[in-house]
């Protein structure tokens, strides 16, 4: 059954919802999640791992996605009713959202992998995705917000191909109140964050911007649409030379990777991944793609 979840989290949703049922999804890197099912509702609930490595961080990063999630609520850059419920509790924090039904990024786009994907409705969902995922993006964008963890395990597709942005742990905004941004995961850090981590003191703050987003949003379709990660480095090289390829420009070609040809999307990533971040579209262009 593994871990249950906190019981002031537990207490605090049945005093709102009635009775919950819930099932571990994961645990791993000091938080664990579950998901929440009551009378009329379907929760996320996420919670620091008091026992693991890094525990304080994780408990002081879940407060800072709930004051993230109310700041963005409050300049309406996602739905209000999307964050539930937060609290403490004895050791640490936890954080209850809104359940999305989907798939991660990498599992829903398996199918187009295959040599035999190409076919008019893969097409389809590669852009919807695309373009789903940059509507999401643009009010933050609007808000004066980055996401800054565009990738493919914090992208949910739904059962009709919409692409839906969940974490926001790491959103860098106006608050200052905060832990210092190093970047999120490596493989779809834009080159600009890539040298500034190079370049800076481990507790110095990068602030993402939002051509970062579209960076990650097109290192994530490369990857999860060639099943090869954009950058040219092996599996055990060391995280900061992988840093060091990124903000180099040292990436595969699309067209060397890609498993067959579709001309609309390769466009649009190409676009994202442009090194300059001024020259890449903005999320509400991506979101309006359509050549």
């Amino acid at each position: 059954m593994g871990a249950a979840p906190p019981a002031e989290a537990v207490e605090a949703l049945e005093k709102r919802f009635g009775t919950v049922t819930h099932d571990l999804l994961s645990d791993r890197r000091g938080s664990r999640a579950w998901k929440i099912e009551a009378p009329g509702a379907t929760l996320a609930l996420k919670a620091n791992a008091p026992e693991d490595d890094g525990a304080r961080d994780k408990a002081v990063e879940m407060e800072q996605e709930d004051r993230h999630l109310q700041a963005l609520a409050d300049s309406a850059a996602i739905r209000p009713s999307y964050r539930v419920d937060a609290g403490a509790w004895g050791g640490g924090r936890w954080l209850a959202v809104e359940w999305v039904d989907g798939s991660q990024l990498w599992r829903a786009l398996a199918p187009t992998r295959e040599d035999t994907g190409n076919t008019t409705a893969h097409r389809a969902l590669l852009l919807r995705i695309a373009q789903t995922w940059a509507a999401r993006l643009a009010p933050m964008h609007a808000a004066g917000w980055t996401h800054a963890d565009v990738q493919p395990t914090n992208t949910l597709v739904d059962p009709d191909g919409a692409a839906h942005a969940i974490d926001y742990a790491l959103a860098c905004g106006p608050d200052t109140t905060r832990l210092p941004y190093r970047g999120a995961l490596t493989h779809t850090t834009a080159p600009e964050i890539a040298n500034a981590i190079l370049s800076t003191a481990d507790d110095v703050h990068v602030q993402a911007k939002p051509p970062a987003d579209i960076w990650g949003l097109g290192a994530s379709l490369f990857w999860c649409w060639t099943g090869h990660r954009p950058g040219i480095y092996k599996d055990n090289t060391q995280r900061v030379d992988k840093l060091r390829a990124l903000a180099e420009g040292n990436l595969h070609a699309l067209q060397d990777v890609q498993p067959w040809p579709f001309p609309a999307l390769e466009e649009l990533v190409k676009a994202c991944l442009a090194p300059d971040p001024d020259q890449r579209p903005t999320a509400a262009e991506v979101a309006a793609w359509s050549r």
